[in-house]
C-alpha cells in the first residue's frame, strides 16, 4: 500500500445492532491509519453493513451498490452482514462487489482489504454453529452510544430469517460490558442504548440476566442515561420494570414487539406470548411510570391474517396506552417457515392495512405528546445542527428542538414541553 491513507466509507442498513457493529468495523480501519469519509468524497472502499429482514431491505443494498459504482467506478465494495450471510450466491452476481463477508467474518475485513484481493472474496461460514460473540459499540457519531450486549436468537418465529443470519443466542459477560461502558463514558458520551437481537435472553447460558446487567451499568460513572432496546413481552419481567421505575439513570422508554393483536396469528407466528401477556406488560409499565414511552412493532399481512384478525389488532392497540408504532408489511423470507404457508394476503390488502395502522400510530403518538404537554422533562441535546435548530430527546423519547447554541451540545437540561411544529418537534420554554 502507498503512503497516502486510503479512504473508507460506511453505510448501514437495518437495526441499531448493525450501527454498533459498523462503528466497531470502522474503528478497526481508523486504528490502522485509514481515513473515514463519505461515499461522495471518492472513497477507496465502501463498506455496506446489510439487512435482510425484508425483501425491500435487500433491494436497498443492491441500489446503493449501483449508485456507488456511478459515483466512483473504481471504488471497491464490501457487502457484509445479514444479506451477505444468507445470500452470498446472489451477492457474488452483483457487479462491483469485491468482498462478501458474513456476520462472523465481517470483523476481519480490514485484514482482507490489506491483502489486496482483486476479485470477489466470499466468506460466509455456518453462523448457526458459532459460539463467538463479537463485542461492538458505537462511538463518536453522536451523544448516544449503541452497546451490543447480545447476538443471535433461539426463538425461530415463523416470519423471521434473523436466526439463520445471526445464529443462536449468545452474550457478552457483564464484566466486559461494564469495561466497554467505561470506555464509552471516557469519551464524554452520556447515553447508552443496550442492543442485540433478543436482549431479554442476555446471560441465560451463563447464569446471569439482563436485570443484573442493568444494575451493573447503572453504576458506571459518566453514563447518565441508559435505554434498553427492543425486548420481548414474555422477557420483560416485573423486576426490570420496577428497576426502571426506581432508577434515575435507566430511561422510561420501552420497545415491546407485539406483531399482532390476534392470538391465532401470534400462535401461527410461534410467538412465545399471547395478547393478554402483552397487555399486562404495558399496564404494568404505565402503572409504575405513567409518562413512560411504550413503542410496539406490528406486522400486517401475515399469511392467514383475515379482516377479522386485523380488526382485532386495531381494536387491541387502540385500547392500550401505546405511545407509537413501528409498522412492518409482511415479506416472505426464503428461510422462514411462513414462506411455505398458504392463504397469502394480497399486496393491495396489505397496503390498505398498513395505511390504517400508520394512521392509528399517528393518533397514538399525538395523544402521547398531548399528555406530556406542559410537563417538565430532561432533554439530552444531540451534537447536530439542523436548519438553525438543535434537537434532542426527553427521557421518554419525545423529540424536541431549540435555537442552536454550541454550548448546549451533549448537555442535559430541564424543559417544559410547549407547542409542536409541523414536523412534530416540540418547542419549549425553560423552567424559571
Amino acid at each position: 500500500m502507498n503512503n497516502k491513507p486510503k479512504k473508507i466509507a460506511f453505510h448501514t442498513f437495518g437495526c441499531k445492532l448493525n450501527f454498533a457493529e459498523t462503528s466497531t468495523i470502522a474503528r478497526s480501519f481508523t486504528d490502522r491509519g485509514y481515513e473515514k469519509t463519505s461515499l461522495k468524497e471518492q472513497a477507496d472502499l465502501l463498506v455496506i453493513n446489510s439487512c435482510t429482514v425484508t425483501e425491500n431491505a435487500e433491494k436497498k443494498c443492491q441500489t446503493l451498490i449501483k449508485q456507488a459504482r456511478k459515483i466512483n467506478p473504481k471504488i471497491q465494495i464490501a457487502l457484509v452482514g445479514c444479506y451477505a450471510q444468507l445470500r452470498p450466491e446472489i451477492a457474488e452476481k452483483l457487479e462491483g462487489v469485491n468482498y462478501i463477508l458474513g456476520n462472523e467474518e465481517k470483523f476481519r475485513l480490514v485484514d482482507l482489504f490489506e491483502q489486496a484481493f482483486d476479485n470477489c472474496y466470499t466468506v460466509a461460514g455456518n453462523i448457526n454453529t458459532s459460539k463467538v460473540f463479537s463485542p461492538s459499540y458505537s462511538l463518536g457519531d453522536r451523544t448516544r452510544s449503541f452497546l451490543k450486549i447480545q447476538d443471535g436468537c433461539d426463538y425461530f418465529c415463523t416470519f423471521c430469517a434473523i436466526p439463520y443470519a445471526r445464529g443462536r443466542s449468545r452474550s457478552d459477560s457483564i464484566e466486559n460490558l461494564v469495561k466497554e461502558a467505561k470506555i464509552i463514558a471516557s469519551q464524554g458520551t452520556k447515553e447508552l442504548i443496550l442492543t442485540g437481537v433478543n436482549i431479554g435472553t442476555f446471560g441465560e447460558k451463563a447464569g446471569s440476566s439482563l436485570y443484573e446487567l442493568m444494575q451493573a451499568l447503572e453504576k458506571v460513572a459518566g453514563i447518565e442515561r441508559i435505554r434498553i432496546g427492543s425486548i420481548e413481552p414474555n422477557l420483560l419481567s416485573d423486576e426490570i420494570i420496577e428497576l426502571v421505575a426506581q432508577s434515575r439513570v435507566i430511561m422510561p422508554h420501552f420497545h415491546i414487539p407485539l406483531q399482532s393483536g390476534s392470538d391465532k396469528i401470534l400462535s401461527q407466528m410461534k410467538r412465545r406470548y399471547n395478547s393478554e401477556v402483552f397487555a399486562n406488560r404495558v399496564k404494568k409499565v404505565k402503572n409504575l411510570l405513567p409518562n413512560a414511552c411504550v413503542a410496539a412493532d406490528v406486522i400486517v399481512g401475515f399469511p392467514g391474517e383475515t379482516d377479522e384478525d386485523f380488526e382485532h389488532t386495531i381494536h387491541f392497540i387502540d385500547m392500550l396506552p401505546i405511545s407509537y408504532l413501528h409498522v412492518f408489511t409482511y415479506s416472505d423470507r426464503p428461510e422462514a417457515k411462513a414462506n411455505q404457508f398458504s392463504h397469502k394476503v394480497p399486496a393491495k390488502t396489505k397496503k390498505t392495512r398498513s395505511e390504517k395502522l400508520h394512521e392509528l400510530g399517528e393518533k397514538k403518538a399525538s395523544l402521547f405528546h398531548q399528555e406530556n404537554m406542559e410537563l417538565t422533562h430532561r432533554v439530552l441535546w444531540e451534537a447536530t445542527k439542523s436548519k438553525g435548530f438543535l434537537h434532542g430527546f426527553t427521557e421518554n423519547y419525545i423529540q424536541v428542538k431549540t435555537n442552536f447554541t454550541s454550548d448546549r451540545f451533549n448537555k442535559i437540561e430541564e424543559i417544559i414541553l410547549g407547542s409542536s411544529d409541523q414536523q412534530g418537534n416540540f418547542l419549549f420554554t425553560f423552567e424559571s
